[in-house]
């Protein structure tokens, strides 16, 4: 059963509870006409005109020059001189439609309110238009939007339905191409001939559209609210425990390979990022991601040599994609000191246990389980999807040579927004159709991991000698104590 203020929240009638949204902050928007002086009708639809001509000048303009760039194969515009050029574009196009209005009669925006509507224009399409009041929350986790429906859910785990950030579906595809545009490396298609767009916005967060396959257009977004944090910050947090927290960061220092494994929207990043805390500075990280996520180049101190690579789809004729397996590949001609997949989905399960079996201890990567020995399962059905279309047995083997420890998060009966360890399986072999394994850290009664089949003494040993206190895990009681 859920809890009664997810069914409140999830009920039916929701639409008809407008107490609820009135206590939610106004909604970023364009100007409209109760938001301008002059209310007389003939300014009020001059108003209109201009701002729909400002919008389709600039956009339509921008596509052209994104196009032209990319088809002589200049490098995209930095980010300063697109919205110089965006300026240059709406100043011009708002003098063309005063004329314009001088010549038919109309009715001339004054200075006050055209300089309102430019600004708002830009900011429409640089800054993140209805976006912007929901990602600067930094309470919330999770929004969808469907059409004019949105909702929310917070990192406490309650969730909410907000005011719609778009007047229509239409203006909805189109902040969702301009975001997708400028996400990334590169331009990133939206239209119902690539109905499907996976992009960073610039604050990190991971976006995920589609349209033409749906009733409604509709964007999923997912925003990790810690992009640096560490080891220490998550037991804080109680993700782990003091043990946990010395065992994993000795399995980081000691170069085992891990993955981390767990459900949708349970915290795999964020586990792989203060895993990642512990790889000392002078290393050499290389990132492959579906969408940039990680951001590990950005902290210079902790980790000064990155490369973050991210994979590409095919152009419209259906050409030049480049896949997370093909980056695996590539990410092993770079010297890496370890390679770091964000979410391992498909056939780079190959090049990744090749590159962790081939001198790059120390590499890691997320997969969607939904047990720490489920894992096996789903890098054997992923493998079977790779050129090489290894047999069951074969995959087995270079899973066992390859990755030494499953770290594994759920959330604990009763507590909403808790993720926590649950279990942690040490990899020892392989036997026909199995990954033999030992659960070394299993879940106790409320899920939160406790000590379960004891460490090899190899392990051991090397986990000692990578800064692991073993009195922590042979204490009786005090598990996940403050």
């Amino acid at each position: 059963m859920t809890s009664s203020h997810t069914e409140r929240h999830l009920d039916p009638g929701l639409s008809d509870k407008p107490e609820q949204e009135s206590q939610l902050p106004e909604m970023a928007a364009l100007p409209g006409p109760s938001q301008v002086p002059g209310r007389d009708p003939n300014e009020t639809a001059a108003v209109e005109r201009l701002r729909n001509r400002l919008r389709d000048a600039l956009s339509n303009q921008l596509s052209d020059r994104i196009r032209a760039d990319e088809e002589a194969g200049r490098p995209a515009m930095e980010p300063g001189a697109r919205r110089w050029m965006a300026q240059a574009i709406l100043a011009d196009t708002a003098e063309k439609q005063a004329q314009h209005e001088l010549d038919t009669g109309g009715a001339v925006v004054g200075e006050d309110v055209e300089q309102r509507i430019i600004a708002a224009v830009l900011d429409e399409i640089f800054g993140m238009a209805g976006l912007e009041p929901l990602l600067a929350n930094p309470e919330i986790e999770n929004i969808n939007v469907n059409g004019d429906r949105v909702f929310v859910r917070y990192a406490s785990g309650r969730r909410d339905r907000l005011p719609p950030i778009v007047g229509s579906d239409t203006e909805l595809v189109e902040l969702i191409r301009e975001l997708a545009a400028r996400s990334g490396v590169e331009e990133r298609r939206f239209d119902r001939g690539s109905p499907i767009v996976n992009f960073s916005l610039p604050g990190g967060q991971r976006a995920s559209a589609v349209m033409a396959v749906t009733a409604r257009p509709s964007v999923s977004i997912r925003r990790h609210r810690f992009q640096r944090i560490t080891l220490r910050d998550l037991r804080e947090k109680g993700t782990l425990d003091h043990a946990l927290e010395s065992f994993l960061a000795a399995i980081v220092r000691a170069r085992r390979n891990v993955l981390v494994t767990g459900g949708t929207a349970i915290g795999k990043t964020t586990l792989l990022l203060g895993l990642a805390s512990a790889i000392p500075p002078w290393e050499r990280l290389i990132t492959i991601e579906d969408v940039f996520e990680l951001g590990l180049g950005q902290d210079p101190d902790g980790h000064p040599d990155v490369v973050a690579m991210q994979a590409r789809e095919p152009n419209v004729e259906g050409r030049g994609a480049v896949t997370q397996s093909d980056l695996v590949w590539q990410s092993l001609r770079m010297s890496p000191d370890r390679v770091i997949v964000g979410e391992v989905r498909g056939p780079e399960v190959i090049p990744l246990t090749n590159a962790m079996s081939m001198g790059n201890d120390g590499s890691m990567g997320t997969l969607h389980a939904s047990t720490s020995g489920g894992a096996f399962t789903k890098l054997a059905a992923y493998a079977v999807q790779g050129p090489e279309r290894l047999s069951l047995e074969a995959t087995n083997l270079l899973v066992a040579s390859a990755l030494h420890f499953v770290v594994h998060l759920s959330k604990p009966r009763g507590e909403d927004g808790k993720r926590v360890v649950s279990s942690v399986r040490e990899v020892v072999g392989a036997d026909g159709p199995q990954v033999i394994s030992n659960e070394v850290w299993r879940p106790g009664p409320d899920l939160r991991a406790v000590p379960g089949v004891p460490l090899r003494t190899d392990t051991m040993d090397d986990l000692i000698d990578a800064g692991f206190d073993p009195d922590l895990r042979e204490r009786i009681e005090g598990w996940w104590a403050p």
